[in-house]
């Protein structure tokens, strides 16, 4: 009888070492940095794949190192900032650096926003983007750049919006829908915000309060300064897009409160004007 459980007891020690192996995965002592099937990313690696969606390959070399990180080096805080669930893209755009609104008319200045002649939907509203801040300038290459991109760029969603897989940001696909006409900078912000489900071809579920105006940074963000009019990337899935300028949320506060910046589709130039111009509008949704 001893004898029986004895071995009962056995098998049971394998069949749990076996699952434990399941779980766990490989239970032997990893091999050397430097050795076959010892070779691991960085963490500067993952940050970058995380952020700019850059490629690498597992380093083949290792340096014990004589110090601890040095300033390019990456914290796991930093890494798990930029990081997203299962299934969800990491944001990829700055920061423009504004965070306050400002009044639609004389007397200029700052506001609150949301008040009586502070327009709701400002990029000071919102403070959308990552860190660090990354300030607007006029010009074709702007303030913010488009990092690299190895995958496919945009996926067109069959539901009128199409999802940049670079910055995770999700467009409406039809970039001149008639619904927005050609408006000043303040009734863009209100015409964009009542975007909803059932118009410009939307069938997403949407509903009125989800879409904005983007940022300087995020419009800026489509531009591929290799093409041009539309300098968009090649292959792009978008409709309707117009070689003219686009509003942004953003207003150039370098100048006046009554000036603010837009992008022109055809030559990708960020330029400011006055916010009684009316250019066209093109309303994105998602961000951080």
């Amino acid at each position: 009888m001893r004898n029986k459980y004895i071995l009962v007891g056995i098998v049971v020690g394998v069949l749990l070492a076996s699952v434990a192996v399941v779980l766990a995965g490989q239970i032997d002592s990893p091999a050397a940095p430097t050795a076959t099937g010892g070779q691991m990313y960085t963490l500067e690696q993952i940050y970058d794949r995380l952020v700019a969606g850059t490629a690498a390959t597992k380093m083949t070399t290792f340096t014990e190192p004589s110090s601890g990180p040095g300033a390019t080096a990456r914290t796991l805080d930093e890494i798990m900032a930029v990081a997203k669930p299962p299934g969800a893209l990491a944001p990829r755009v700055n920061k423009t650096g504004q965070t306050e609104c400002y009044k639609s008319a004389l007397p200029w200045g700052t506001c609150t926003c949301g008040d009586t002649d502070c327009p709701s939907g400002q990029d000071g509203e919102y403070e959308m983007g990552i860190d660090p801040v990354i300030a607007p300038s006029s010009g074709t290459t702007g303030g913010y750049n488009t990092p690299a991109w190895t995958g496919v760029r945009f996926t067109d969603n069959g539901d009128g919006t199409v999802t940049d897989n670079l910055t995770a940001l999700i467009w409406l696909k039809d970039a001149s829908c008639s619904d927005f006409g050609h408006p000043n900078l303040v009734t863009a912000y209100s015409a964009v915000n009542a975007l909803a489900n059932g118009t410009c071809g939307l069938s997403d579920g949407s509903s009125a309060g989800n879409w904005r105006l983007p940022n300087v940074n995020e419009l800026h963000s489509l531009i591929d300064l290799t093409q041009s009019n539309p300098a968009l990337p090649s292959g792009h899935p978008f409709d309707g897009i117009l070689g003219a300028g686009y509003w942004s949320s953003t207003t150039d506060n370098s100048w006046i409160p009554a000036v603010a910046w837009y992008v022109n589709l055809s030559t990708g130039s960020v330029v400011s004007a006055s916010k009684s111009n009316t250019y066209y509008v093109w309303p994105v949704r998602g961000g951080q």
